[in-house]
Formats: structure tokens, C-alpha cells, sequence
């Protein structure tokens, strides 16, 4: 199943409609290969649908995140940014220069990360891991 079907699919399971502009909006965030924030969606929704307005994103990603389809993400002092719910584990390293962000997984941190709070006492419920960086000059990015 493609992305676009399984947040349809999560979006019918949670008993919500499936508006022309939903579905615009869904098949963005289905393409998306970053974490847009709402202006972003907004823009590429419109291209697709110009009637789409602004409050109609914002309206559909709140709607999408209270239903646990959407994960937000507010990345410092930027705009909140989306995702969606539904992906792996996984932890963001933020391009300070650029905003990119990049996402990773590392066992390594995994498990260190369970080691700390184990022998702080405690079992990890949740958590974020989000790096903040500025490239290395002459090092080719991924």
C-alpha cells in the first residue's frame, strides 16, 4: 500500500470524510520527502487545488494530529513541521544553516538511551531525539 492510500485508509478508520480538499491535501503529505510546515502544504496543496485556503490546511493538519495520523514537530524556534504518524522510530538532526532536517535511526542510541533511564530507574515510555548541527566545511551532506 502507497503512502497516500495508508494515510486515506488511517483517515476512514478515525470515521473522518474525504473532501476533495483532504484528499489534496493527504496526497501532498503522502509526496512529501521533508517535514513541511503549513505555509509549505499550503503552497503545494495549491497548486494542485487553488481553491484550498490557508485555514483549510491548518483546519486538516489539527484534525490529522488530534487523530494520531500526523506527528508535529516544533524544530527550535521555527514553524511547527509535519510528518506523517504513521513512519518507524526514528530521530531528526536539524541543519541549522539550511533547516534541513534529516531523519536517522541508530541502535546505538537506542540502546544507550535505554541504558541511561534503566540505571536512572526509570522505563522509557517515549521520546524525541532531535541534534542540532552546522554542516562540516568540505563534507559532502547526505
Amino acid at each position: 500500500m502507497d503512502r497516500a492510500n495508508e494515510l486515506e485508509g488511517a483517515c476512514r478508520e478515525q470515521g473522518l470524510r474525504m473532501t476533495g480538499q483532504r484528499l489534496t491535501i493527504l496526497s501532498v503529505l503522502s509526496r512529501a520527502d521533508d517535514h513541511p510546515d503549513a505555509a509549505e502544504l499550503h503552497r503545494r496543496a495549491a497548486a494542485i487545488d487553488p481553491g484550498i485556503s490557508m485555514a483549510t490546511v491548518y483546519r486538516t493538519v489539527k484534525l490529522l494530529q488530534d487523530k494520531g495520523i500526523l506527528a508535529r514537530h516544533a524544530f527550535a524556534d521555527g514553524p511547527a513541521r509535519y510528518e506523517s504518524a504513521a513512519q518507524a522510530h526514528h530521530d531528526h538532526l536539524i541543519d541549522i544553516e539550511s533547516g534541513r532536517v534529516i531523519e536517522f535511526h541508530s541502535p546505538e542510541i537506542e540502546r544507550l538511551q535505554e541504558e541511561i533511564a534503566r540505571n536512572l530507574g526509570f522505563r522509557i515510555v517515549s521520546h524525541r531525539l532531535e541534534i542540532y548541527a552546522k554542516p562540516i566545511k568540505g563534507r559532502k551532506r547526505p
